[in-house]
């Protein structure tokens, strides 16, 4: 056969192969039009709205201050007392981690130079040199206030450190707070509202590195010469014992009383809350109590 009649075969072949008329897709498609349909592009549903259950009752409680609110759709489902003014406590190093982020890089080495021997710390010395992220687990796990003044220390601004809490306090909303040192400790002055402490904790559960550490029970971190260990532990006696719960942070001093701010996520429905404790005499069981409250009293409405 001559090249050209071998050319012209091929080419008949070809145009038979693809021309939709013929081809075997083509009568597939037809029968069954179904299963070449593109599917349709599900539209983004609106988060549903917590509601208290019609009859339900309300908590009870022994904390004058409380504030409840769901985190993806910031809606309040109870409140005592939103915005009395009351000392934070250690809540307070909510804001000092949230500071520390902005400013510092988790890798950054802080030498100790000034770290206070007063309330919960863990035992740094001077002169020893430790990661930020470490000092950050200080303050989130163990509530240490030694770690807090050495952050706040960092390139020697501690005025400027400070202001920078505040910054970020009126930044995120939160109108009735004034913080003046970065440990929680009482001075005049340094006040904060269960509303207000409840953006704090959105704030911080936004940020990754965070809402890992608020969740960590205990946690041995060393020194950057890995000579010193620091053995830490979680003072936050829920964690591990009600389901859901996630952090995020204690505080107590004789003029705060107990406080306790906490993350919750509902065994059930997977739904996130914060939860907001201010001057309790027992803020584990005022928040334990609040955790099951949300279980069986709250409902869920489509917008």
């Amino acid at each position: 056969m001559k090249p050209r009649y071998i050319i012209l075969l091929i080419c008949a072949t070809l145009a038979g192969l693809f021309y939709p008329g013929n081809h075997y897709l083509y009568h597939l498609e037809l029968a069954h039009p179904e299963a070449f349909a593109q599917p349709a592009r599900m539209p983004d549903l609106p988060y549903p709205i917590p509601a208290v259950k019609e009859g339900a009752p309300s908590p009870v409680v022994n904390a004058e201050g409380v504030y409840i609110v769901e985190r993806k759709t910031y809606t309040t489902v109870f409140e005592k007392n939103p915005d009395m003014q009351l000392y934070p406590a250690s809540t307070t190093k909510m804001l000092t981690a949230l500071a520390t982020v902005d400013i510092m890089r988790s890798s950054d080495i802080l030498t100790v130079k000034v770290a206070t021997p007063e309330g919960q710390i863990m035992n740094l010395i001077p002169g020893e040199r430790m990661t930020v992220e470490n000092l950050l687990y200080g303050i989130l796990v163990h509530s240490a206030n030694d770690a807090a003044y050495v952050l706040a220390h960092y390139r020697d601004d501690y005025d400027g450190f400070i202001r920078h809490m505040n910054l970020i306090a009126e930044r995120i909303g939160m109108k009735n707070s004034v913080f003046k040192n970065p440990a929680g400790l009482d001075e005049e002055g340094q006040r904060s509202t269960p509303r207000d402490l409840a953006l704090a904790a959105r704030a911080l559960l936004e940020h990754p590195i965070l809402r890992k550490m608020v969740s960590v029970r205990e946690i041995t971190v060393m020194d950057e010469d890995y000579r010193i260990s620091h053995p830490l532990k979680n003072v936050n006696e829920l964690l591990g014992s009600v389901e859901g719960l996630g952090g995020i942070k204690t505080g107590y001093t004789e003029a705060a009383g107990q406080n306790l701010v906490s993350y919750f996520k509902t065994p059930y429905t997977g739904h996130e809350y914060i939860i907001v404790v201010m001057k309790s005499s027992d803020r584990f069981f005022d928040t334990q109590t609040l955790t099951e409250w949300i279980t069986y009293n709250i409902e869920y409405l489509d917008p």
